[in-house]
């Protein structure tokens, strides 16, 4: 059974950036977590090292990091819509909305077999919800919050599926093709009960 991580090797892994998986750390650290198979070193440079699949899964799992992060903790989540306290929407917001999608592009590059930036790799099916909201929000759509109406990303019963809800048909559709840009597929649906007309959306695999 391999040991559990050190408490500073553990310190690494949960400032790691949460969605590209990047590490900042001692070259001892870093090279530690390397041999545990908890973090890979990039073949070009910078030859910044990253988060593996198992270096991901200690990170989701550590108790003390939280689920919703305070707005100003310095920890980047995108916006799913509805949130109570939602981020800022100004130019900063924008600026890491921009860096968070460029590294997932690069994250997708990296851990593709092929290589391929225009097809979701497999952090984001881990994380149907982040990483569709992110491909949302980085394409300008606007989150619903407050009195603001907008997209709102929800977690669905199904496998490698999220529901996508909008306040008027032209925004959904316009979510749609967003989605479908960005490698995901999606389709329209209305449930039975409201009637409310959705998104199903799962990401791409060819």
């Amino acid at each position: 059974m391999t040991r559990p991580p050190t408490a500073a090797q553990r310190r690494v892994i949960e400032t790691a950036d949460p969605v590209t998986g990047r590490l900042r750390g001692t070259e001892t650290q870093l090279a530690a977590l390397v041999k545990r198979g908890l973090a890979f070193r990039h073949p070009r440079p910078p030859h910044d090292h990253f988060l593996t699949s198992a270096g991901h899964r200690i990170r989701e799992a550590v108790p003390e990091a939280p689920v919703r992060p305070a707005p100003d903790s310095g920890v980047f989540t995108a916006r799913v819509g509805g949130e109570e306290e939602p981020p800022g929407s100004g130019p900063a917001r924008r600026r890491e909305v921009h860096s968070a999608w460029q590294g997932l592009l690069e994250l997708r590059r990296m851990t593709n077999p092929d290589g391929a930036v225009d097809r979701p790799c497999g952090w984001e099916r881990t994380h149907l919800v982040r990483a569709a909201a992110l491909a949302l929000e980085a394409a300008g759509h606007r989150p619903a919050g407050g009195d603001t109406d907008g997209y709102r990303v929800r977690a669905t019963p199904q496998p490698e599926a999220v529901a996508v809800y909008a306040p008027d048909a032209r925004t959904l559709a316009d979510c749609a093709a967003t989605l479908e840009r960005a490698g995901w597929q999606a389709g329209e649906y209305t449930e039975p009960r409201t009637r409310a007309r959705y998104l199903l959306a799962s990401p791409r695999r060819v």
